[in-house]
């Protein structure tokens, strides 16, 4: 931005310096022209008023030390011819040579005032002429013819180019100084917005900015976007007390309303008994939406602090913990992990993310099927495979199988929230998680990345001692 406003300015700036200065410079070497001619013209006046008398009179004048003067003088030259045509004197040579073809010189000896430019003479620069008729009483006896080299002239015209060309490059200097000043003024408080706004995106609504510096309208726009932080802050947060304040509030309800069915279970006929456990199932999986919901509201509303994880080690853990559930289900868990890769995450979100995605994975699993959980390198730092031989998702549902509550074209146990979750995490740390074809279009490869981070000195585990954990409550998305 201040580039641009400084690129503005100084094409203004510029506009206005060639808008005044291109005329200014032609004038003035107009005016340095005509006034070359003028002072030609009187020079000549005074040389024809000087041999007047003896041109009259048919003798030569007598001018050398006049001619002379004006030669070392000026640099120009003075040319008296006869009414022949014939040079009676010149400050540049000897006389006698005839000039009757001359276009200035046949003028003048009718009778007429010829000024213009024509060519030097033997290879000289052009030269600007001014040619006088010598005359008496109507009579013309001769005429003068003053020339002078252009070179000066241009000079001069050149040496007020550059003059010119100085002061508007001071002028560009110092509008360039004081527009950078202005610039900076304008931009501070709206780069200080923009690091505002990027904090507000990043999820911390307590970023404020200042309201009393720069312009009144960006004074303004800063004191709109702190009430519209304040406001944002204040719906967030009343969103998020509400979902915690009710899931916390549902737990223990359906925690009792499990007891009591599961009571009623041995006490109903046996025809009537899978009408007892189907809902059963419905309070356990409303206990696990809850569940869920606790935990994204925990998330949502704390920074939870990224540290350095060894991605490796965890996830060989997790697999561990799971690996009884697994076999009860008859399916084999294959962890491929090399002996450590450190990668930043939430502070025991690596933990979550596993159980999440091994959750999911055994729900679809079938009998004498294996799991792979492989752990793996990457550019920007490490990635998490969970792959699974069940049965897949069409593209469509793995781009949408992490929406929030979603389960879905088939039939599902699951909350709609491992998924959701597990994203939420991966990106808090800098990182995202995705849903791909397994091998041969077979089942799903759930892959979560995580950038790089330095492993911490003196550890050789995660970024925070790890706890052994059984498998989590929240089944497949």
């Amino acid at each position: 931005m201040i580039r641009r406003l400084l690129a503005a300015y100084l094409s203004i700036t510029a506009f206005a310096l060639v808008v005044l200065g291109v005329p200014l410079g032609l004038t003035f070497a107009r005016g340095e022209r005509d006034r070359l001619y003028a002072d030609i013209e009187r020079d000549a006046t005074t040389v024809a008023t000087l041999v007047e008398d003896p041109m009259e009179a048919g003798s030569a004048p007598n001018i050398g030390k006049v001619m002379a003067d004006y030669r070392r003088r000026t640099n120009g030259r003075i040319l008296v011819v006869d009414t022949t045509g014939r040079s009676v004197a010149d400050s540049a040579g000897p006389t006698g040579r005839d000039y009757a073809g001359r276009p200035e010189v046949a003028d003048a000896l009718d009778g007429h005032r010829a000024v213009g430019t024509r060519p030097g003479d033997d290879g000289e620069p052009p030269v600007v002429y001014v040619a006088l008729p010598v005359a008496s009483g109507g009579a013309v006896h001769g005429a003068v013819r003053v020339t002078f080299p252009t070179t000066s002239i241009d000079e001069r015209v050149r040496a007020a180019w550059l003059r010119l060309g100085a002061l508007s490059g001071i002028v560009l200097a110092v509008v360039a100084g004081a527009g950078l000043l202005l610039a900076r003024s304008v931009t501070r408080p709206v780069r200080a917005m923009e690091t505002a706004a990027e904090r507000v995106a990043d999820g911390d609504l307590t970023a404020r900015v200042d309201t009393g510096t720069g312009p009144p309208e960006v004074r303004r726009l800063a004191a709109t976007f702190n009430r519209t932080a304040e406001r944002l802050d204040e719906l967030v947060g009343a969103q998020q007390r509400f979902v915690a304040d009710a899931a916390h509030q549902l737990r223990s309800p359906l925690t009792a309303l499990r007891l009591r069915l599961e009571n009623v279970e041995a006490q109903v006929p046996p025809d009537e008994v899978p009408r007892i456990e189907a809902a059963v199932d419905e309070v356990q999986r409303l206990s696990r939406i809850v569940d869920g919901l606790l935990v994204l509201a925990r998330s949502d509303a704390e920074h939870q602090p990224v540290v350095a994880v060894d991605l490796a080690a965890l996830a060989a853990e997790r697999v561990d913990a799971w690996t009884d559930v697994a076999e009860a289900q008859d399916v084999t868990l294959a962890p491929e992990t090399p002996p450590h890769l450190w990668v930043k995450a939430p502070e025991g979100g690596v933990e979550q993310i596993v159980d999440n995605l091994l959750s999911n994975a055994l729900a679809v699993a079938p009998e004498g099927s294996t799991v792979a959980v492989r752990v793996e390198a990457t550019p920007a730092g490490g990635a998490l495979h969970v792959v699974d031989e069940g049965p897949g998702m069409p593209e469509a549902d793995r781009r949408r199988a992490f929406d929030r509550f979603w389960r879905g074209t088939t039939s599902s146990p699951g909350s709609g929230l491992g998924l959701p979750i597990v994203r939420h995490l991966a990106r808090a740390a800098g990182g995202d998680a995705r849903l791909e074809a397994g091998p041969g279009d077979r089942g799903v490869d759930a892959v979560v990345e995580l950038p790089a981070q330095p492993a911490p000195g003196g550890r050789g585990r995660g970024g925070s001692p790890s706890r052994r954990q059984g498998p989590s409550s929240l089944a497949r998305s």
